[in-house]
């Protein structure tokens, strides 16, 4: 009787690494990334993930700050508008992350007393929403050529019921995890991999993490396997946005960048 309760458990093991889509587990969907496509807007990006799509959209740096923030940095604000209907508390929590998430890597010393506005669309969401749009937001800022500290790179790692860590999720697939976290990575070999720590405002930032979101219950050994398997998988990401901001650079202006997995 063990013998068959091995020889199942097995077969779930296998059948948990499988994925519908055929994808690997330590496998990212295609990426494309396309700016400058907003005339209005000082900077815009759209990231694709696989079936998962943001628009951002930044506009500023303009005089003024928002009530309550110091005149003396430029103030973040982030508009997050979902595909449909009003925004909710997932939404208004997601938002609240991206702006952290923006201020930490803006060099708000640069233009103090203004306000800069990204606008947040989501076109589709297929799963890993969260990292794709910080993604997209940090594309943005590129392509309107705020001053960053560094870029930051966001992805989505899920832990199975069998513990097994996947990456870049669908939504079908977050549906079945026992739990997932959006991850930030500052897109620097230098502050990730540097053996001291490194700091935003003075703080420093633990394991070269910008931001960590966790949904539902995760181990600790798991969560560190999820950080170790986020970082090695940044590369493609961080390519894409080094390419784009190489090309910024060279021209002025940014076209369609794309990755396959």
């Amino acid at each position: 009787m063990k013998r068959f309760q091995d020889l199942n458990s097995n077969i779930i093991t296998i059948m948990d690494m499988e994925r519908v889509d055929g994808r690997s587990p330590h496998q990212l969907r295609p990426l494309s990334c396309s700016c400058n496509l907003l005339h209005r807007a000082h900077g815009s990006a759209r990231w694709s993930q696989g079936d998962t799509t943001v628009l951002a959209a930044v506009y500023g740096p303009k005089a003024g700050t928002r009530k309550n923030e110091n005149p003396e940095k430029a103030s973040i604000e982030v508009i997050w508008k979902p595909k449909t209907g009003q925004i909710g508390k997932l939404e208004k929590e997601y938002g609240m992350i991206l702006k952290r998430t923006l201020q930490s890597i803006c060099l708000l010393t640069i233009h103090p007393n203004t306000t800069t506005s990204i606008i947040v669309q989501v076109i589709s969401d297929d799963g890993s929403l969260l990292p794709c749009a910080i993604n997209a937001a940090c594309a943005a800022l590129v392509d309107a050529g705020l001053p960053l500290r560094h870029l930051a790179v966001g992805i989505c790692c899920g832990l199975t019921e069998s513990g097994f860590v996947i990456l870049d999720p669908t939504k079908l697939e977050e549906q079945k995890l026992q739990a997932f976290a959006s991850l930030v990575f500052p897109n620097s070999p230098i502050s990730v991999f540097s053996k001291g720590p490194l700091l935003v405002e003075g703080e420093p930032i633990e394991h070269g993490l910008v931001a960590s979101v966790t949904h539902g219950a995760m181990p600790v050994e798991d969560y560190l396997n999820c950080l170790e398997r986020g970082r090695l998988a940044t590369d493609k990401i961080s390519e894409i946005l080094r390419r784009m901001q190489q090309r910024f650079l060279d021209d002025g202006r940014t076209t369609e960048i794309s990755s396959t997995q």
